[in-house]
């Protein structure tokens, strides 16, 4: 009787084992539905979801920090035909997009639309200098003008140039350079950014996710537009992703990230790098591609994108992108900083330039079960063209057409500390703590059935044993 009881506890208990074990691996496709479920629904964008309280709110703090580029042979460039030499004077460092969204409206096709309004507040802890700070750059009117007023017209030109005591390089502050000032060849504002406070991006219209998770996020419209009206081309004018602080749930490091920067206006894509832990969290860091701004040889996806083939030798340059179409015909050329991954002739033209990957490259860390967006630096040059000209005095001994330098800035933002803590107990914790249950369960079960049934085994042998 002792020996049936024996077997029937170790009968029992492996059975035991070997429920717990399944428990424990039902738990598995159970548990990560319920996390998924769980994620999708604080995902959408809607009052009462963790989404819409980041979505709406201004968030952690943006900075933009701004590089000059300072010529430090204007006189030799202009007298003799000298190559250019800058050096880079910087950072001077504004806090930006600290005002929330404006106007959310949300539409009867699961898409909500808002402004996003543009303020910049001077860090002087952050800086080098004060913004009073002087530079010697590239005068903006005359490069403009240089472009925007027909050749036949130049003679004009050169009038206003020498009415107004202007030249091809200026004395002006950085403040002045960022945000404005009184040109006196034009009488009117001129600035790399002016005007900004007091501006608006947009409007955007967003996909909330409400009715297809995979689409949170992603732009539907911008200033009404369903594609661009920049490039007159199917392929370069698709508005493709997100606005980069987010992309939908669930993120495969295998597929890349699109987004939208209005900065640029066009649609670029960012592949996988590598994970890190981000205060205590993994992220999926992603890059934008060296083919980003490479030639049409290199990459044909970018020939919609060659505006100038005079200015960029047949469309053979690589490294710049001419948004003059999105800037109202202004000569204003986009590239990485220092021409990261640009032609060789680029820096034929200007020297004194140092291309870094590791200090001028553009990523996105990105938590991958969220989408959310908790690190980034978007990292640009502004450049403007000019060349040379048989009328305007101040051209006359340009040999080139030449992408020169003005600036550079480094757009960065990190979740603060409390944010992190409140996404690792909301989170983290509980995904790690629902994965540790599952092993726990699965490992204890598998356990107590493999010993169970190996002593029940044991035991009917001995026995069997003892009854010859």
């Amino acid at each position: 009787m002792g020996c049936c009881n024996r077997r029937c506890g170790l009968i029992a208990g492996a059975v035991f084992g070997a429920v717990v074990a399944i428990l424990g691996g039902v738990l598995i496709p159970l548990g990560n539905s319920i996390i998924e479920g769980t994620v999708e629904k604080e995902a959408v964008i809607e009052k009462g979801t963790t989404a819409y309280d980041n979505w709406v709110s201004a968030g952690p703090g943006v900075y933009r920090q701004f590089w000059l580029f300072d010529v430090k042979n204007p006189v030799e460039v202009l007298q003799h035909g000298a190559i250019p030499v800058v050096i880079e004077k910087g950072p001077y460092t504004y806090k930006t997009r600290y005002l929330p969204k404006e106007d959310i409206t949300f539409n009867n096709n699961f898409t909500a639309s808002f402004l996003l309004p543009a303020g910049a507040i001077f860090e002087p802890s952050m800086s080098v200098g004060p913004e009073e700070d002087n530079v010697t750059s590239l005068n903006l009117a005359v490069a403009g003008a240089y472009s925007l007023v027909p050749k036949e017209l130049h003679i004009f030109l050169e009038k206003a140039i020498n009415s107004s005591k202007s030249s091809l390089f200026q004395h002006r502050t950085v403040k002045e350079i960022l945000w404005g000032y009184k040109d006196p060849m034009l009488n009117s504002l001129v600035g790399l950014f002016a005007p900004y406070n007091g501006t608006y991006d947009g409007k955007y219209n967003v996909y909330t996710g409400k009715d297809d998770i995979t689409k949170v996020g992603v732009i539907d419209r911008w200033r009404g537009y369903r594609t661009l009206p920049f490039w007159n081309d199917k392929y370069c004018d698709m508005l493709n992703g997100t606005d980069a602080s987010s992309f939908p749930p669930f993120v495969d490091k295998k597929k890349p990230l699109y987004f939208f920067s209005s900065d640029i206006c066009r649609s670029v894509s960012a592949s996988y790098l590598e994970s890190l832990d981000l205060k205590g969290i993994e992220v999926y860091r992603f890059t934008l591609h060296p083919n980003t701004l490479a030639s049409p040889n290199v990459n044909p996806d970018n020939k919609c994108y060659c505006r100038d083939p005079v200015v960029t030798m047949n469309c053979t340059m690589a490294g710049v992108l001419d948004i003059s179409s999105c800037q109202d015909r202004k000569p204003i050329y986009i590239s990485l900083p220092h021409f990261l991954y640009g032609s060789p002739s680029l820096f034929e033209n200007v020297k004194g330039l140092g291309p870094s990957e590791e200090h001028h490259f553009t990523y996105l860390d990105v938590e991958p079960t969220t989408g959310f967006t908790l690190r980034f630096a978007k990292r640009i040059q502004v450049n403007m063209m000019y060349g040379p000209s048989k009328i305007i005095k101040v051209l006359k001994k340009v040999k080139n057409y030449t992408i020169f330098p003005v600036i550079w800035l480094n757009e960065t933002a990190v979740l603060d500390d409390e944010t992190a803590d409140m996404f690792k107990k909301e989170l983290i914790s509980r995904i790690q703590m629902l994965e540790i249950i599952q092993q726990v369960l699965l490992g204890v079960g598998v356990s107590l059935f493999v010993l169970c049934l190996t002593i029940y085994c044991v035991v009917r042998s001995r026995d069997g044993h003892k009854l010859f």
